[in-house]
């Protein structure tokens, strides 16, 4: 069933990235059909608390960790993807963790 409701488009978005995938904020946003939102996607994000919400699989388009690198959010995301099996290197996820269809591996090019 579809969600009406934007925000809830988009976190089922955010929760159908498959386990050692990754995605864009911009991704996630045209993919629940709000082409051009990344930035509320990274805003409803941030204000979650769901536990179960996989938003360590969401990245900048260019595969970087959004969070100041070092700072205790960066580490859990390096940590939550490395445990996925993502290759993460200087906070950059590699290409090969998205698929080579997608438009975000077309744009962050060989890992």
């Amino acid at each position: 069933m579809e969600h009406p409701d934007p925000a809830a488009r988009i976190l089922a978005s955010v929760r159908a990235i498959p386990r050692g995938e990754v995605a864009g904020y911009g991704e996630v946003a045209r993919r629940a059909g709000l082409p051009g939102r990344a930035r509320w996607v990274a805003k409803l994000l941030a204000g979650s608390d769901d536990p179960s919400l996989p938003w360590h699989r969401v990245l900048r388009s260019d595969g970087r960790i959004a969070f100041p690198p070092g700072s205790a959010a960066w580490t859990e995301q390096v940590r939550r993807l490395r445990a996925e099996g993502v290759a993460v290197a200087a906070g950059r996820a590699c290409a090969s963790a998205r698929k080579a269809t997608s438009l975000d591996a077309e744009v962050w090019g060989p890992g």
